[in-house]
């Protein structure tokens, strides 16, 4: 009733707008008095989104990378949409500067690990896990700027765009949003968020969840305005076996959960930096992610790490305020 009444008196009030797309619920929440700019511009930025799922999804043989995976070891020189030509060479970027760290084809291990749309609590045989982490590398993604295109060299290597690719489609949609002549909303596609602008007289807030905590638990928050905030944890997707927590985010060079971190947010001037760079200190760890972080400026990280300690890069610990200790729990 509120917000129709600032509507209907032209007052700046917030719009919510909601989608699923990308595997996950994007929100777009815009400040403004003109209701029917921000319908627009939601609309505009949701269709930005689902053209771009069409293209990076590895769930579908007829997308770029759908096609790319169904060509891996044959030859093949699969031509790329410039979209998909960015995010790849990206990859490559990040997998480079981490050392192999961060590595897209870890999507070899598809369906081995029962904890994406799949959750029955299976764990993989080590041999099988074994056989499926031969195929990872990527230095096998050939990747010819110039045409563009691409090419896996053995057969049965997969690339997923999983930890990347939605950082680059929330920065799209911010654009649309821009262009549709809206300054002041949030995009947020899980765990990757960019705040424009301003929220009335103040900055965006946005909390660092809790990774043992419940869903809505935050231990810390931070204001930030023309920014992106982009989390990776090991509470999205899990399975606890033996008092042990088997989680999604796989360590490429053994085709197992990750070890070393609970939960990393990082703070960038963009999405498409925060997705890649939260996912590759997540799999770093705090020491090794801390050495790569004197690297990379620009790039702020808050790290819950497997003990339960809280790290943070100077930057951000000037930005962070904490709420309280994150809870312990396995």
């Amino acid at each position: 009733m509120l917000l129709l009444l600032l509507a209907l008196m032209g007052e700046p009030h917030l719009v919510r707008k909601q989608a699923q797309i990308m595997g996950t619920v994007v929100e777009i929440q815009v400040w403004t008095a003109d209701e029917g700019a921000a319908d627009r511009g939601a609309e505009a930025a949701f269709a930005e989104l689902r053209r771009l799922e069409a293209l990076m999804t590895d769930w579908r043989d007829d997308s770029t990378v759908g096609k790319l995976n169904q060509h891996a070891g044959d030859g093949t020189w699969v031509p790329l949409d410039p979209d998909t030509a960015r995010v790849l060479e990206k990859s490559l970027e990040v997998a480079r500067r981490s050392h192999g760290a961060f590595d897209i084809t870890v999507g070899v291990f598809r369906g081995l690990w029962k904890l994406d749309n799949d959750v029955d609590g299976t764990i993989p045989a080590p041999a099988d896990v074994a056989a499926r982490a031969r195929l990872v590398g990527w230095k096998d993604l050939l990747l010819d700027a110039r045409k563009p295109a691409a090419r896996l060299r053995r057969k049965g290597q997969r690339v997923t765009l999983g930890g990347i690719a939605k950082g680059y489609a929330v920065d799209r949609a911010v654009e649309k949003l821009r262009q549709g002549g809206l300054s002041d909303f949030i995009v947020q596609a899980g765990g990757d968020f960019y705040a424009s602008g301003k929220r009335g007289d103040r900055a965006w807030r946005v909390g660092v969840r809790d990774p043992r905590g419940r869903r809505d638990e935050y231990f810390a928050m931070a204001e930030i305005s023309n920014e992106a905030f982009s989390t990776s944890g090991d509470y999205e997707r899990f399975v606890i076996r033996g008092g042990q927590r088997y989680h999604h985010i796989l360590d490429a060079r053994t085709g197992m959960p990750a070890k070393g971190a609970r939960g990393v947010t990082v703070l960038a001037k963009n999405a498409f930096d925060a997705d890649a760079w939260d996912t590759t200190l997540f799999l770093l760890g705090p020491k090794r992610a801390a050495a790569l972080l004197a690297e990379l400026p620009g790039i702020e990280m808050v790290l819950v790490d497997d003990r339960n300690q809280v790290h943070q890069s100077a930057g951000m610990a000037r930005r962070l305020k904490i709420l309280r200790p994150p809870t312990d729990g396995p």
